[in-house]
Protein backbone atom coordinates (compact mmCIF):
# COMPACT_ATOMS: atom_id res chain seq x y z
CA UNK A 1 0.00 0.00 0.00
CA UNK A 2 1.33 3.42 -0.97
CA UNK A 3 0.02 6.58 0.70
CA UNK A 4 0.75 10.20 -0.11
CA UNK A 5 0.11 12.58 2.80
CA UNK A 6 -0.68 16.24 2.09
CA UNK A 7 -0.68 19.06 4.65
CA UNK A 8 -0.58 22.84 4.43
CA UNK A 9 1.91 23.06 7.29
CA UNK A 10 3.91 21.11 9.83
CA UNK A 11 4.00 23.99 12.27
CA UNK A 12 3.13 23.47 15.94
CA UNK A 13 -0.49 22.33 16.11
CA UNK A 14 -2.91 19.52 16.76
CA UNK A 15 -3.35 18.06 13.28
CA UNK A 16 0.38 18.38 12.66
CA UNK A 17 1.09 16.42 15.83
CA UNK A 18 -1.37 13.69 14.79
CA UNK A 19 0.17 13.39 11.34
CA UNK A 20 3.67 13.24 12.84
CA UNK A 21 2.73 10.49 15.29
CA UNK A 22 1.00 8.52 12.53
CA UNK A 23 4.04 8.67 10.26
CA UNK A 24 6.35 7.68 13.11
CA UNK A 25 4.23 4.57 13.65
CA UNK A 26 3.86 3.67 9.96
CA UNK A 27 7.60 3.87 9.24
CA UNK A 28 8.09 0.40 10.73
CA UNK A 29 5.31 -1.20 8.67
CA UNK A 30 6.66 -3.26 5.77
CA UNK A 31 3.25 -3.35 4.08
CA UNK A 32 2.90 0.45 3.92
CA UNK A 33 5.09 3.02 2.19
CA UNK A 34 4.40 6.73 2.21
CA UNK A 35 5.69 10.13 1.23
CA UNK A 36 4.80 13.61 2.47
CA UNK A 37 3.79 16.80 0.68
CA UNK A 38 4.03 20.08 2.64
CA UNK A 39 2.97 23.54 1.46
CA UNK A 40 5.34 25.34 3.83
CA UNK A 41 9.08 25.29 4.40
CA UNK A 42 8.71 25.54 8.18
CA UNK A 43 8.68 22.23 10.06
CA UNK A 44 8.20 22.43 13.83
CA UNK A 45 8.16 18.68 14.46
CA UNK A 46 11.78 17.95 13.62
CA UNK A 47 11.41 14.20 14.21
CA UNK A 48 9.73 14.04 10.79
CA UNK A 49 13.10 14.89 9.25
CA UNK A 50 14.64 11.88 10.98
CA UNK A 51 12.22 9.37 9.43
CA UNK A 52 14.13 9.22 6.18
CA UNK A 53 11.01 9.67 4.07
CA UNK A 54 10.70 11.68 0.88
CA UNK A 55 9.29 15.16 1.56
CA UNK A 56 7.95 17.24 -1.34
CA UNK A 57 7.67 20.98 -0.79
CA UNK A 58 4.99 22.62 -2.94
CA UNK A 59 4.81 26.29 -2.02
CA UNK A 60 2.16 28.69 -3.33
CA UNK A 61 3.53 31.68 -5.23
CA UNK A 62 0.42 33.71 -4.37
CA UNK A 63 -2.66 33.18 -2.19
CA UNK A 64 -4.72 32.12 -5.22
CA UNK A 65 -2.01 30.17 -7.04
CA UNK A 66 -3.95 27.82 -9.33
CA UNK A 67 -0.74 26.17 -10.48
CA UNK A 68 -0.90 24.11 -7.27
CA UNK A 69 -3.76 22.08 -8.80
CA UNK A 70 -1.49 21.05 -11.67
CA UNK A 71 1.56 20.46 -9.46
CA UNK A 72 -0.47 18.18 -7.18
CA UNK A 73 -1.85 16.39 -10.23
CA UNK A 74 1.61 15.89 -11.73
CA UNK A 75 3.03 14.55 -8.47
CA UNK A 76 0.17 12.09 -8.02
CA UNK A 77 0.48 10.96 -11.64
CA UNK A 78 4.20 10.31 -11.20
CA UNK A 79 4.00 8.57 -7.81
CA UNK A 80 0.69 6.73 -8.35
CA UNK A 81 -0.26 6.26 -4.68
CA UNK A 82 -3.14 3.99 -3.71
CA UNK A 83 -4.45 6.61 -1.29
CA UNK A 84 -4.02 10.36 -0.96
CA UNK A 85 -4.71 11.67 2.53
CA UNK A 86 -5.09 15.40 3.11
CA UNK A 87 -5.01 16.89 6.59
CA UNK A 88 -6.59 20.30 6.04
CA UNK A 89 -9.26 22.00 3.96
CA UNK A 90 -6.91 23.80 1.55
CA UNK A 91 -5.12 20.67 0.37
CA UNK A 92 -8.53 18.94 0.17
CA UNK A 93 -9.63 21.48 -2.45
CA UNK A 94 -6.38 21.18 -4.40
CA UNK A 95 -6.54 17.37 -4.41
CA UNK A 96 -10.07 16.78 -5.71
CA UNK A 97 -9.08 17.02 -9.42
CA UNK A 98 -6.10 14.69 -8.98
CA UNK A 99 -8.20 12.16 -7.08
CA UNK A 100 -10.95 12.04 -9.67
CA UNK A 101 -8.81 12.24 -12.82
CA UNK A 102 -6.39 9.55 -11.65
CA UNK A 103 -8.98 7.43 -9.78
CA UNK A 104 -7.08 7.56 -6.47
CA UNK A 105 -8.86 7.12 -3.15
CA UNK A 106 -9.11 10.43 -1.26
CA UNK A 107 -9.14 10.55 2.55
CA UNK A 108 -10.33 14.00 3.63
CA UNK A 109 -9.01 14.81 7.11
CA UNK A 110 -10.07 18.46 7.29
CA UNK A 111 -12.58 18.06 10.14
CA UNK A 112 -10.44 19.16 13.09
CA UNK A 113 -12.79 21.59 14.82
CA UNK A 114 -16.48 22.11 15.49
CA UNK A 115 -17.50 25.33 13.70
CA UNK A 116 -20.16 27.56 15.17
CA UNK A 117 -20.72 29.42 11.88
CA UNK A 118 -22.12 26.81 9.49
CA UNK A 119 -22.52 28.78 6.26
CA UNK A 120 -20.53 30.04 3.28
CA UNK A 121 -19.08 32.89 5.37
CA UNK A 122 -16.92 30.24 7.05
CA UNK A 123 -14.32 29.29 4.42
CA UNK A 124 -13.60 25.97 6.08
CA UNK A 125 -17.26 24.98 6.12
CA UNK A 126 -17.51 26.02 2.45
CA UNK A 127 -14.49 23.92 1.55
CA UNK A 128 -16.20 20.98 3.21
CA UNK A 129 -19.27 21.46 1.03
CA UNK A 130 -17.03 21.54 -2.04
CA UNK A 131 -14.86 18.52 -1.21
CA UNK A 132 -17.04 16.08 0.76
CA UNK A 133 -18.93 14.81 -2.35
CA UNK A 134 -15.62 13.84 -3.99
CA UNK A 135 -14.01 12.27 -0.91
CA UNK A 136 -13.95 8.52 -0.42
CA UNK A 137 -13.64 8.89 3.36
CA UNK A 138 -13.98 11.84 5.71
CA UNK A 139 -12.08 11.71 8.99
CA UNK A 140 -13.03 13.89 11.93
CA UNK A 141 -11.25 13.93 15.26
CA UNK A 142 -14.53 14.47 17.13
CA UNK A 143 -18.17 13.46 16.73
CA UNK A 144 -19.15 17.08 17.28
CA UNK A 145 -16.97 18.17 14.36
CA UNK A 146 -18.44 15.64 11.93
CA UNK A 147 -21.96 16.75 12.86
CA UNK A 148 -21.14 20.47 12.76
CA UNK A 149 -19.66 20.20 9.27
CA UNK A 150 -22.66 18.10 8.19
CA UNK A 151 -20.32 15.54 6.69
CA UNK A 152 -22.07 12.60 4.98
CA UNK A 153 -22.34 10.02 7.74
CA UNK A 154 -22.03 7.01 5.41
CA UNK A 155 -18.45 7.87 4.55
CA UNK A 156 -17.44 9.66 7.77
CA UNK A 157 -15.41 8.19 10.59
CA UNK A 158 -14.28 9.61 13.92
CA UNK A 159 -10.68 8.87 14.87
CA UNK A 160 -9.70 10.50 18.13
CA UNK A 161 -6.24 12.01 18.61
CA UNK A 162 -3.91 9.55 20.25
CA UNK A 163 -1.35 10.43 22.90
CA UNK A 164 2.06 8.77 22.75
CA UNK A 165 3.18 8.27 26.34
CA UNK A 166 6.81 7.95 25.24
CA UNK A 167 6.70 11.76 25.01
CA UNK A 168 6.71 12.05 28.80
CA UNK A 169 9.42 9.53 29.64
CA UNK A 170 12.25 12.05 29.83
CA UNK A 171 10.73 15.17 31.34
CA UNK A 172 12.99 18.00 32.45
CA UNK A 173 12.93 18.47 36.22
CA UNK A 174 10.45 20.99 37.58
CA UNK A 175 13.19 23.07 39.21
CA UNK A 176 15.05 23.31 35.90
CA UNK A 177 11.90 24.37 34.04
CA UNK A 178 11.15 26.99 36.69
CA UNK A 179 14.63 28.40 36.28
CA UNK A 180 14.22 28.46 32.49
CA UNK A 181 11.04 30.53 32.67
CA UNK A 182 12.21 32.82 35.45
CA UNK A 183 10.40 31.39 38.48
CA UNK A 184 11.71 30.79 42.00
CA UNK A 185 11.59 27.28 43.37
CA UNK A 186 8.95 28.42 45.91
CA UNK A 187 6.84 30.38 43.41
CA UNK A 188 3.49 29.06 44.65
CA UNK A 189 0.76 27.63 42.45
CA UNK A 190 1.08 27.53 38.68
CA UNK A 191 -1.89 27.72 36.33
CA UNK A 192 -1.34 27.43 32.59
CA UNK A 193 -2.96 27.52 29.18
CA UNK A 194 -1.37 26.04 26.06
CA UNK A 195 -2.87 27.54 22.89
CA UNK A 196 -1.93 29.97 20.16
CA UNK A 197 -2.93 33.59 20.73
CA UNK A 198 -5.61 33.88 18.03
CA UNK A 199 -9.27 34.71 17.61
CA UNK A 200 -10.12 31.01 17.99
CA UNK A 201 -8.76 30.92 21.55
CA UNK A 202 -10.27 32.98 24.35
CA UNK A 203 -7.23 34.44 26.07
CA UNK A 204 -9.14 37.56 27.22
CA UNK A 205 -11.30 35.34 29.43
CA UNK A 206 -8.26 33.49 30.80
CA UNK A 207 -6.42 36.73 31.59
CA UNK A 208 -9.52 38.30 33.14
CA UNK A 209 -10.00 35.26 35.40
CA UNK A 210 -6.38 35.68 36.45
CA UNK A 211 -6.99 39.35 37.25
CA UNK A 212 -10.00 38.41 39.42
CA UNK A 213 -7.93 35.92 41.40
CA UNK A 214 -4.90 38.19 41.77
CA UNK A 215 -7.10 40.81 43.43
CA UNK A 216 -7.72 38.24 46.18
CA UNK A 217 -4.42 36.37 46.42
CA UNK A 218 -0.83 36.60 45.22
CA UNK A 219 0.29 32.97 45.39
CA UNK A 220 -0.39 32.12 41.71
CA UNK A 221 1.63 32.44 38.51
CA UNK A 222 -0.23 32.21 35.19
CA UNK A 223 1.48 30.77 32.12
CA UNK A 224 0.51 31.30 28.48
CA UNK A 225 2.28 29.05 25.98
CA UNK A 226 1.78 29.06 22.22
CA UNK A 227 2.33 31.06 19.09
CA UNK A 228 1.98 34.85 19.66
CA UNK A 229 1.26 34.53 23.39
CA UNK A 230 4.29 36.75 23.91
CA UNK A 231 3.07 39.34 21.39
CA UNK A 232 2.40 43.00 22.16
CA UNK A 233 -1.32 42.37 21.71
CA UNK A 234 -1.22 39.65 24.35
CA UNK A 235 0.79 41.81 26.76
CA UNK A 236 -1.79 44.61 26.48
CA UNK A 237 -4.36 42.38 28.19
CA UNK A 238 -2.33 42.26 31.40
CA UNK A 239 -2.27 45.08 33.95
CA UNK A 240 1.21 46.29 34.84
CA UNK A 241 0.74 45.69 38.54
CA UNK A 242 0.05 41.99 37.80
CA UNK A 243 2.83 41.42 35.27
CA UNK A 244 5.10 39.66 37.79
CA UNK A 245 2.46 36.93 38.07
CA UNK A 246 2.50 36.09 34.34
CA UNK A 247 4.89 34.29 32.04
CA UNK A 248 4.03 34.78 28.38
CA UNK A 249 6.26 32.15 26.83
CA UNK A 250 5.41 32.19 23.12
CA UNK A 251 5.91 29.12 20.96
CA UNK A 252 7.98 26.45 22.73
CA UNK A 253 9.25 22.96 22.12
CA UNK A 254 9.33 20.40 24.91
CA UNK A 255 5.88 21.53 25.99
CA UNK A 256 5.34 18.40 28.08
CA UNK A 257 7.88 19.49 30.71
CA UNK A 258 6.17 22.87 31.07
CA UNK A 259 2.73 21.26 31.44
CA UNK A 260 4.20 18.95 34.08
CA UNK A 261 4.99 22.09 36.10
CA UNK A 262 1.35 23.19 36.26
CA UNK A 263 -1.05 22.58 39.11
CA UNK A 264 -4.12 23.39 36.99
CA UNK A 265 -4.49 23.44 33.20
CA UNK A 266 -6.95 25.66 31.33
CA UNK A 267 -8.30 25.80 27.79
CA UNK A 268 -10.52 28.82 27.26
CA UNK A 269 -11.76 28.75 23.70
CA UNK A 270 -14.69 29.25 21.32
CA UNK A 271 -14.65 26.07 19.24
CA UNK A 272 -12.63 22.86 19.39
CA UNK A 273 -12.36 19.43 17.93
CA UNK A 274 -10.25 17.24 20.19
CA UNK A 275 -7.60 19.51 21.67
CA UNK A 276 -4.04 18.19 21.77
CA UNK A 277 -3.43 20.54 24.70
CA UNK A 278 -6.14 18.80 26.73
CA UNK A 279 -4.65 15.43 25.78
CA UNK A 280 -1.28 16.58 27.11
CA UNK A 281 -2.84 18.00 30.28
CA UNK A 282 -4.67 14.78 31.11
CA UNK A 283 -1.84 12.43 30.10
CA UNK A 284 0.35 14.26 32.61
CA UNK A 285 -2.28 13.81 35.34
CA UNK A 286 -3.43 17.43 35.54
CA UNK A 287 -6.98 18.60 36.34
CA UNK A 288 -8.55 20.46 33.41
CA UNK A 289 -10.86 23.47 33.22
CA UNK A 290 -12.13 23.92 29.67
CA UNK A 291 -14.86 25.72 27.79
CA UNK A 292 -17.80 23.41 27.15
CA UNK A 293 -18.74 22.61 23.56
CA UNK A 294 -17.53 20.81 20.46
CA UNK A 295 -15.16 17.91 20.91
CA UNK A 296 -14.08 19.09 24.37
CA UNK A 297 -17.17 17.42 25.84
CA UNK A 298 -15.95 14.12 24.38
CA UNK A 299 -12.62 14.19 26.22
CA UNK A 300 -13.27 16.07 29.48
CA UNK A 301 -15.66 14.28 31.82
CA UNK A 302 -17.23 17.11 33.80
CA UNK A 303 -16.74 16.81 37.58
CA UNK A 304 -14.57 13.68 37.07
CA UNK A 305 -11.48 14.68 35.09
CA UNK A 306 -12.06 18.41 35.36
CA UNK A 307 -14.66 21.14 34.91
CA UNK A 308 -16.55 22.24 31.81
CA UNK A 309 -17.55 25.90 31.97
CA UNK A 310 -19.54 28.38 29.91
CA UNK A 311 -18.10 30.39 27.04
CA UNK A 312 -16.39 33.70 27.91
CA UNK A 313 -17.19 33.45 31.62
CA UNK A 314 -14.12 34.65 33.56
CA UNK A 315 -15.97 34.64 36.89
CA UNK A 316 -16.79 30.94 36.55
CA UNK A 317 -13.26 30.15 35.41
CA UNK A 318 -11.78 32.01 38.40
CA UNK A 319 -14.16 30.20 40.74
CA UNK A 320 -13.16 26.74 39.43
CA UNK A 321 -9.45 27.57 39.56
CA UNK A 322 -9.72 28.66 43.18
CA UNK A 323 -11.79 25.60 44.08
CA UNK A 324 -9.04 23.33 42.76
CA UNK A 325 -6.22 25.36 44.31
CA UNK A 326 -7.81 25.01 47.73
CA UNK A 327 -8.53 21.29 47.45
CA UNK A 328 -5.44 19.18 46.79
CA UNK A 329 -7.41 15.93 47.05
CA UNK A 330 -9.80 17.08 44.31
CA UNK A 331 -6.89 18.20 42.10
CA UNK A 332 -5.07 14.91 42.42
CA UNK A 333 -8.23 12.84 41.99
CA UNK A 334 -9.26 14.59 38.80
CA UNK A 335 -5.71 14.38 37.45
CA UNK A 336 -5.49 10.63 38.07
CA UNK A 337 -8.92 10.04 36.51
CA UNK A 338 -7.89 12.08 33.48
CA UNK A 339 -4.74 10.05 32.89
CA UNK A 340 -6.72 6.80 33.10
CA UNK A 341 -9.23 8.24 30.61
CA UNK A 342 -6.47 8.97 28.07
CA UNK A 343 -4.97 5.50 28.44
CA UNK A 344 -8.36 3.91 27.84
CA UNK A 345 -9.85 6.02 25.04
CA UNK A 346 -7.11 8.20 23.51
CA UNK A 347 -4.03 6.02 23.22
CA UNK A 348 -1.71 6.31 20.23
CA UNK A 349 -2.23 2.60 19.44
CA UNK A 350 -5.98 3.08 19.11
CA UNK A 351 -5.47 5.99 16.74
CA UNK A 352 -2.91 4.18 14.56
CA UNK A 353 -4.99 1.00 14.29
CA UNK A 354 -8.08 2.93 13.22
CA UNK A 355 -6.17 4.72 10.46
CA UNK A 356 -4.68 1.45 9.18
CA UNK A 357 -8.10 -0.23 9.23
CA UNK A 358 -9.54 2.71 7.30
CA UNK A 359 -6.86 2.46 4.60
CA UNK A 360 -7.34 -1.30 4.27
CA UNK A 361 -11.12 -0.97 4.03
CA UNK A 362 -10.83 1.67 1.30
CA UNK A 363 -8.62 -0.53 -0.84
CA UNK A 364 -10.83 -3.59 -0.34
CA UNK A 365 -13.82 -1.59 -1.57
Amino acid sequence: MKILFFTDTLNAGGKERRLTELMKALISRKDIEFELVVMSNEIHYKEVLDLGIKIHYIIRKTKNDISVFFRFLKLCRNLRPDIIHCWDSMTAVYLVPASKLLNIKLVNGMVVDSPVRQNVLNKYWLRGRLTFPFSDAIVGNSKAGVLAYKAPLKKSIVIYNGFNFSRIKNLISKDTVKEQIGLDSDSGYIVGMVASFSHYKDYPTYFEAARILLKKRKDITFLAIGNETDSAESQKLIEKENSAHFRLLGKRSGIESIVNLMDICVLSTFTEGISNSILEYMALGKPVIATSGGGTNEIVADLKTGFLIGTSNPEELAEKIELLLDNVKLREGMGLAGKEWIVKYFSIDLMINKYINLYNDLLKN
